[in-house]
């Protein structure tokens, strides 16, 4: 099966678990509902599921185990778009081609929702743990490479330095911790909590943790880049409002030519990670063209 067909299968068995996990029925709350749903179901590719389902298999584990805790890093990213996206932080009024969720709930409702589906994630996690108690280990441990990865050593922690750069002439290191916290995180605890969940071995986790500190950060980059240069209609939101915010970007500090070359060398240095896997890692090869290669 060709890499963009199974792309498609895993995001429909993503989406289908995501619409029995997310609350639905008629209740007082059921505004923030529809307001988590809106969000959730605005259009994401699952890059975070996926990449958490295939470490999984790729550890001989059946991935649908996992669809739990990869439903819940969905979640948990969804969450930090919708507050991103805020008057008080990017601003945004699209995402993905359709209107923010504040835009469409209001700010204190987005907040909520926000909020809302970062605290179902951990739920969502925990139950399966308490379900399942005979995976509870590893479980666990995997749960705990999603929560640090979401918190203030991660995501939290480069949004933080990211505001604060604002309007500032930041260095390359702290830029690095910025991609590298804000988007990078995610991305490798996506990987590391679908190997660690299966019980990987440390050679197999170290390999597979390289490949995604690579390419996470190369798609960030990626990202600077077509923030310059890219198809707002591809792209499904607006170009230049790195720029019109003040934001640090590759980009911005090392001029464009280099972000580029950066991003080569990134994507080398991924698949170098896990070339000794030969056929077996043949999704996370073409994932990681996927995700580094994307038209500018």
């Amino acid at each position: 099966m060709e890499f963009q067909a199974i792309l498609k299968k895993k995001q429909q068995i993503i989406d289908e678990a995501l619409d029995r996990y997310l609350p639905k029925e008629e209740a007082l709350q059921n505004k923030v509902f529809d307001a988590m749903r809106y969000s959730v179901f605005a259009g994401g590719k699952r890059l975070r599921p996926i990449l958490m389902m295939a470490a999984c298999e790729f550890v001989n584990e059946e991935e649908e185990k996992i669809l739990p805790f990869a439903c819940g890093i969905e979640m948990i990213h969804t969450y930090s778009l919708i507050h991103d996206d805020l008057p008080a932080m990017d601003n945004d009024d699209y995402r993905r081609g359709k209107l923010t969720n504040h835009k469409v709930y209001g700010e204190g409702m987005a907040v909520l929702a926000g909020d809302g589906l970062l605290n179902y994630a951990y739920e969502l996690m925990m139950q399966s743990i308490l379900d399942h108690p005979h995976q509870c280990r590893n479980a666990t441990a995997a749960m705990y490479e999603i929560a640090k990865a979401a918190g203030v050593y991660g995501m939290i922690g480069g949004q933080v330095v990211d505001l604060n750069s604002e309007n500032t002439q930041v260095d390359s290191d702290t830029l690095d911790f910025i991609h590298n916290c804000k988007t990078g995180a995610l991305f490798i605890a996506a990987i590391r909590a679908g190997a660690i969940f299966s019980g990987a071995d440390p050679e197999t986790l170290k390999s597979l943790t390289s490949y995604a500190e690579n390419i996470g950060l190369g798609f960030q980059i990626t990202d600077d880049i077509l923030d310059i240069i890219g198809d707002e209609k591809k792209l499904g939101k607006k170009v230049g409002s790195d720029q019109e915010n003040q934001k640090a970007t590759y980009p911005s500090i090392h001029g464009l030519d280099y972000s580029v070359e950066r991003v080569n060398r990134l994507f080398q240095q991924g698949l170098a990670a896990i070339e000794h896997y030969g056929e077996k890692a043949q999704f996370f090869t073409d994932m990681a063209h996927y995700l580094v290669k994307r038209e500018y």
